[in-house]
C-alpha cells in the first residue's frame, strides 16, 4: 500500500481502517508498505469497499471529493475483472458512441488485461535511468487475443493500444520472436528511449506528467524531439494533462498514418 506520510507509522502497528477492517505494518520501503489485512477474500473486498472511497489522482482529490459520478466516469466501459488499482486512463475516452462509430468504419478491436499497479504513482528519482526499478504489474491476454493481433498482422492491418497498459502488456508477450502469444503473470517492463518495438504500429494515449516513466515510453516510440514539440504544443493550447485530460494518437517517426 502507499501510505502517506510514511514516517507516521512503525513496523509492527497496527492501522485500523474501520470496525471491520484492519493491518499489521509489516515493513516499509520508499513510500510503501507491507501489510498484512485481517480479511481475506469477499470478505476483504467487501470491507475495503465499505471503508474506503474511489482513488481519485491527488490533484483532483486534493480539489474536491470523490462522489458518486465518479465510480462510472473513472472507470473504462470494458472494465470487467478487479485488480488494478487505478483506471487506464486512455480508455476513458471510449463511450457507447465511439464504439459505434469504430464499427460503422469496420474498425475491429480485441481486448486485454493488464492490472494497473501502485507503482505507476512513484516517479523517477534516480540520475541514470537504468538504475530505476520497475514497477511488476499482473496482465493477461487470451488465446482469442493472441489470434486477433496474429490474424490482423496477416492481412496488412496495424495494431494500435489503447494506452500505455495495453502497450506495455503486448510488448511483452511479443519479446521473444516478435509474436504475440497467449500470456499471463506479472511484466515489468521498462521501455526507454531506443527499445525496440515489435508489435504496436500507433499508440493513443493520455498526456504524461514529466519525469515519469510513461512520458520515457512515448519519447521511445516517437523519439524525444517529437514528443518535446507534442507536448509544447499541448501546453499552448491548453490541453488538459493526465487522468481526465485529453488523448492523442501518436505515430512512431517515419510511419505513414494515412
Amino acid at each position: 500500500a502507499l501510505l502517506k506520510p510514511l514516517k507516521k507509522v512503525r513496523d509492527g502497528e497496527t492501522v485500523v481502517f474501520s470496525s471491520e477492517l484492519s493491518a499489521a505494518v509489516e515493513s516499509r520501503g520508499e513510500g510503501v508498505a507491507h501489510l498484512r489485512f485481517n480479511l481475506r477474500g469477499d470478505d476483504f473486498d467487501a470491507a475495503l469497499a465499505e471503508a474506503g472511497a474511489m482513488p481519485l489522482p491527488p490533484y483532483i482529490e486534493g480539489k474536491r471529493a470523490a462522489d458518486a459520478r465518479d465510480k462510472e466516469d473513472y472507470q473504462t466501459i470494458w472494465a470487467r475483472a478487479s485488480g488494478a488499482v487505478a483506471a487506464p486512463t486512455a480508455s476513458l475516452h471510449f463511450d457507447d458512441a465511439l464504439m459505434a462509430a469504430l464499427d460503422a468504419r469496420g474498425i475491429a478491436r480485441s481486448y486485454v488485461t493488464l492490472h494497473v499497479g501502485a507503482g505507476t504513482f512513484l516517479p523517477v528519482k534516480v540520475d541514470d535511468v537504468r538504475d530505476h526499478k520497475m514497477h511488476s504489474e499482473r496482465g493477461e491476454i487470451s488465446a482469442k487475443a493472441a489470434k486477433d493481433i496474429a490474424d490482423t498482422r496477416a492481412a496488412g492491418g496495424r495494431i494500435i493500444p489503447v494506452g500505455t497498459t495495453a502497450m506495455r502488456l503486448i510488448e511483452t508477450a511479443a519479446r521473444k520472436d516478435g509474436i504475440v502469444h497467449p500470456w499471463s503473470g506479472a511484466t515489468d517492463i521498462f521501455i526507454t528511449p531506443g527499445f525496440r518495438f515489435r508489435v504496436s504500429d500507433a499508440l493513443m494515449t493520455n498526456f504524461h506528467l514529466p519525469k515519469s516513466t510513461l512520458f520515457m515510453l512515448v519519447s521511445a516510440f516517437c523519439r524525444l524531439e517529437t514528443m518535446k514539440a507534442t507536448y509544447a504544443h499541448a501546453i499552448a493550447s491548453g490541453y488538459r494533462f493526465y487522468s481526465y485530460g485529453d488523448s492523442s494518437l501518436l505515430w512512431p517517426q517515419g510511419s505513414n498514418p494515412s
